[in-house]
């Protein structure tokens, strides 16, 4: 009898020889940056946006999860006007490039925005009570996590809709019965067992936004990506540069992989799976 899949995509019997090679490769570019002084230079410099990558990625992420949900909400609601808003927001949201999208919320959002609150706060302004925003003031930063939580949102809203909506009606009749309101039927009864569906693929956009999160250094956002391009640019050393930028995401992102990997497999294993 063929070995049965185990979670995860791998037989039971299947040893992670991928893992042990990874690891293999992971500790001889260790000992090189160790042993080599360009190497480690190189990684001292980049090394600085990782604190940026990370805080980036968390707050953009936790952002686009909590507006996500509300997005898939509306998709759920009993209001047709709701729906169909929920639904032109994921489809507009999707059909645009990351890039794109992290552009036009950088140059012509942020300046919106700070149009907008000079205008409704121009009664203080004048009155000497408050101070005019520049888009300047603005923090590029900001913009692009502003950008990321606006892209994923719509991903992971289709994400909470599939999750919710797998949840067996009857028992959702049965808590109606039981005379549970609708926020508590989501709370104990829907979302418990939704929450079994939709952690794999939304740890799997999680893992995309650390890798997405590159896309910020176009703004001169000094995360892992902008290090390495300002250190390239100025040594001319591109191959030991890009190498170690590729090393670390690689760092963070399998790291990251095998970690939410086992976090799904004890949720598996604590319902009797």
């Amino acid at each position: 009898m063929a070995p049965q899949p185990a979670p995860g995509g791998h037989s039971k019997g299947d040893y992670p020889w991928w893992l042990v090679a990874l690891v293999a490769i992971g500790i001889v570019l260790a000992v090189v940056i160790i042993a080599n002084d360009i190497y480690a230079q190189v990684f001292r410099t980049v090394f600085n946006g990782v604190g940026v990558t990370i805080f980036v990625t968390l707050v953009g992420f936790a952002l686009a999860t909590l507006l996500g949900l509300g997005v898939a909400l509306l998709g759920l609601s009993d209001s047709v006007a709701l729906r169909q808003i929920s639904r032109f927001y994921i489809e507009v949201i999707r059909g645009v490039p990351m890039l794109v999208l992290l552009f036009y919320v950088a140059f012509v959002g942020a300046p919106g925005i700070v149009a907008a609150y000079n205008f409704l706060t121009g009664p203080l302004i004048q009155a000497g009570f408050s101070e005019p925003l520049m888009v300047r003031d603005f923090s590029l930063m900001w913009r692009a996590i502003i950008a990321l939580m606006i892209g994923y949102s719509s991903f992971i809203a289709e994400v909470f809709r599939a999750g919710i909506q797998s949840v067996d009606q009857g028992q959702i009749e049965a808590a109606k019965a039981l005379g549970l309101s609708r926020y508590h039927r989501f709370r104990f009864v829907v979302f418990p067992q939704a929450i079994k569906v939709i952690f794999p693929p939304l740890s799997n956009d999680f893992v995309a936004m650390v890798k997405d999160s590159s896309l910020v250094s176009v703004l001169g956002v000094s995360d892992i990506t902008q290090m390495g391009k300002i250190y390239a640019s100025g040594s001319f050393r591109f191959f030991e540069t890009y190498s170690i930028v590729t090393y670390i995401y690689l760092i963070l992102t399998i790291g990251l992989s095998l970690a939410l990997r086992q976090v799904e497999k004890r949720m598996r294993r604590r319902d009797g799976r």
